[in-house]
């Protein structure tokens, strides 16, 4: 008999019901959230503020921010929590930026740290990129970024050299978010050591496809789409320098985010000697289980009723985008470089499928890794939180039109279709 939790079905994500304490949170944020402007001089201002810096770098994240600032106060609809949240996270990728900054005039050799040949995963997520990049960074040959490095990449000054004040905020975020959304772990499990995919990174620029997760906002979405990404990445690996730099040894990174889906030339033009491994999976299960997690997420950030068939529509749109654009870019990485994972044949071999992988690599796959890896899997089972039941009329949506909608992205990749 299994000892993990049953399955559940989640029926309250237009009118959630929350904790009494988050309920209060809720209610203490509406008169600081009036004060609030949601302005690249406000944020950058805040930042400043904070940290006693004012370098910010090259200034290709102004425009970016503009945008981002002026979709998220007319276009995202938040509630008065959610208005203070974003705030409070543009700020901290701004205060994150400036002491990026700071690190780089106190240490520019950290610049010439190389970031050679990094692994990179690449797939929407629910098609096993979570489980894959904590198996490939259980390699302790490998570099890899866990949450509490992510959220905060270089530690204030009165913490220099040291990651403790650094875990502990972590902790302490992750137990606020457990407390108002505890079925979070059964779709995505968060735990402030575990790797991140480095797209807090990329936001340290302003320009990134997290800030779609935030609410529908078109003209960002729009603006994000038309402009090439490249100054962006190239951004991430200066971060990623001063993260080898700080805390060595400065192994292969590997890295993982769904947003090099549709960045596939920005990746490559940056990361050019990289090994892009992309997962593949029904993108109409993807569909219903991303857009379930998304409308949780949002009873944090949303005006009530959450607008959940707008949401869920919203994200279809999304993730036939992104799969679009990785139909087409797919072959602008060379075959030696690049390996296609089906959902259904990593589920049934995971170990063998990194395997795959390390050899296409060319990284060492030694017992001493297969060991840790095993380790891993057997501290970490699967849907050892308990499953969350998703249904796709639940968003407005119809599995047979987006099966229609998505056959030229299974039909190339000959993904096994789940219904």
């Amino acid at each position: 008999m299994s000892d993990r939790p049953a399955p559940i079905r989640i029926d309250d994500l237009a009118e959630p019901v929350l904790a009494p304490e988050i309920v209060e949170m809720m209610e203490q944020a509406a008169p600081l959230a009036a004060q609030i402007e949601l302005s690249p001089e406000a944020v950058l201002s805040a930042a400043a503020d904070q940290t006693g810096l004012s370098d910010f770098g090259p200034d290709e994240f102004r425009e970016p921010l503009e945008v981002l600032c002026r979709a998220m106060d007319t276009e995202a609809a938040f509630s008065p929590l959610g208005r203070l949240s974003q705030f409070s996270q543009l700020t901290a990728f701004a205060v994150n930026r400036l002491r990026v900054e700071q690190y780089i005039k106190d240490h520019p050799e950290a610049l010439d740290v190389p970031i050679d040949r990094p692994i990179v995963i690449a797939g929407l997520p629910r098609t096993g990129t979570t489980h894959l990049h904590n198996l490939i960074s259980a390699d302790p040959a490998l570099r890899s970024l866990p949450w509490w490095e992510a959220l905060q990449p270089v530690p204030p000054v009165e913490e220099a050299g040291t990651a403790e004040g650094r875990i502990q905020r972590a902790k302490d975020g992750l137990a606020a978010m457990h407390m108002a959304m505890p079925h979070y772990n059964r779709m995505h499990e968060m735990t402030w050591d575990h790797v991140h995919e480095e797209i807090h990174l990329l936001a340290i620029g302003f320009s990134t496809m997290l800030f779609d997760c935030s609410a529908p906002m078109p003209s960002w979405r729009s603006y994000y789409k038309k402009h090439d990404q490249t100054p962006h990445y190239q951004y991430l690996k200066r971060v990623l320098r001063v993260l080898a730099h700080q805390r060595p040894p400065r192994g292969r990174w590997v890295l993982k985010s769904p947003q090099h889906l549709e960045q596939i030339g920005p990746l490559m033009g940056v990361f050019g000697d990289a090994t892009v491994v992309f997962t593949h999976r029904d993108p109409v299960s993807i569909s219903a289980s991303f857009a379930t997690m998304i409308c949780y997420s949002a009873r944090m950030s949303a005006a009530y009723p959450v607008e959940v068939h707008r949401i869920g529509q919203w994200w279809a749109r999304l993730i036939e985008d992104m799969l679009r654009a990785c139909t087409d870019d797919r072959d602008l990485v060379p075959p030696e470089q690049s390996i296609d994972v089906l959902f259904h044949e990593f589920m049934a071999d995971d170990v063998a499928t990194v395997e795959r992988i390390y050899t296409l690599a060319d990284q060492p796959f030694t017992p001493a890794v297969k060991d840790a890896m095993d380790t891993y899997m057997a501290g970490h089972p699967r849907g050892r939180h308990g499953r969350v039941i998703y249904d796709l009329a639940d968003f407005g949506l119809a599995a047979g039109e987006r099966r229609q909608a998505l056959r030229f992205y299974t039909d190339r990749f000959a993904v096994e279709l789940e219904h």
